[in-house]
């Protein structure tokens, strides 16, 4: 078997491994509702929310505070399920590492140079930056919402972006591969467990304050609202947000994660134009890849100064970085697949 055979093989054992992960954790998560609507019916005391750490008295637009701790397990949650989500999701990160190793090996080059192999870098980021995370304090919704993107993205990388391990163009054969394209791949991978993050931040502050879309009227579309009026957030269907991390914790988690990756992002887009500069003799080309990158490092930085310096915070803030994450997958699969640029890099032509 070649290397090139023996890293699809372990991208897809990775991908199954992934899968059940998924499954468990979504089990874990449906256990929890149940377990939470059945006690909230029997009107017997919810347990408190347990903050990501203890709380102080730092603003939410601060950026400080709340920091993760290690916490008991919910009584309300499937230890089964947890454990089987924790092991799988390791056991997946492990196999996709080789996988990313053995493709690399079967290229002779870092693997990084197509959407295939960015592709299963990023989800290896992304489930590493999950499992530790979840070290301290199991998010179940999280872990949904970032393993359900993995296997989608391994899933489409498999079966559509794949290609043969090969070597690159000469543009491509320089150290600025690791650096430029590398760094990027980490900090769509952070920025995907902070997009996850903030959704559960949203959900939380919207049970916290007692309130709901649903609650007011839609206007012309009020007979979609009614039809939906069982899924209100402060309803009993989502009894089990009682049982995560307060939303100042978990926009406190966001802004770290979104911190980090913005520090990566800036990274790419400094990087990337010293490396135009070396391959075509120019530093900004007004290339659709480049203005893509601009773009989303301009979401992210109105992100981080309206909640620093501005006050944002809760729902307006996420709804900034859902924007950003939004503008980073399109620059990856928009722009690679339909636009035509210098830095189409897709493979697929």
């Amino acid at each position: 078997m070649s290397a090139a055979d023996l890293s699809t093989l372990l991208v897809w054992f990775a991908t199954t491994a992934f899968t059940i992960a998924l499954l468990a954790w979504t089990t874990d998560l449906a256990r929890i509702a149940e377990r939470s609507t059945t006690r909230r019916a029997s009107a017997a005391p919810v347990a408190e929310p347990v903050a990501v750490g203890a709380a102080v008295g730092t603003r939410a637009g601060s950026g400080g505070g709340d920091r993760a701790a290690a916490t008991p397990p919910s009584p309300l949650r499937s230890a089964r399920a947890e454990g089987i989500g924790r092991s799988t999701g390791t056991l997946g990160v492990l196999l996709l590492l080789a996988g990313v190793v053995a493709r690399g090996i079967a290229a002779g080059r870092w693997p990084t140079a197509n959407m295939y192999e960015f592709t299963l870098v990023g989800v290896l980021v992304a489930m590493g930056v999950l499992t530790v995370v979840q070290r301290r304090r199991a998010l179940p919704f999280v872990a949904v919402v970032v393993t359900g993107i993995s296997v989608l993205a391994l899933a489409l990388a498999l079966l559509v972006f794949y290609v043969q391990a090969e070597a690159v163009q000469p543009a491509l054969q320089s150290y600025w591969l690791v650096l430029h394209v590398g760094v990027a791949i980490i900090a769509t991978g952070v920025f995907t467990v902070g997009f996850a993050s903030s959704v559960l931040q949203v959900l939380r502050e919207g049970r916290e304050a007692g309130r709901s879309h649903l609650d007011r009227s839609w206007g012309a579309a009020d007979p979609v609202r009614r039809a939906l009026a069982g899924w209100k957030v402060t309803g009993p269907r989502f009894a089990w947000l009682d049982q995560v991390p307060t939303a100042r914790a978990l926009e406190s988690l966001t802004f770290r994660l979104l911190s980090v990756g913005f520090v990566l992002w800036t990274f790419t887009l400094i990087g990337g134009a010293i490396w135009a500069e070396h391959a075509w003799g120019r530093y900004w080309g007004w290339d659709p890849k480049e203005v893509g990158t601009f773009i989303a490092w301009v979401v992210y930085a109105a992100y981080l100064h309206a909640r620093t310096t501005r006050g944002w915070s809760g729902r307006r803030a996420a709804f900034i970085v859902w924007v950003g994450y939004a503008v980073v997958l399109a620059n990856f699969t928009v722009i690679n697949l339909v636009v035509t640029g210098k830095h189409s890099y897709s493979g697929l032509g």
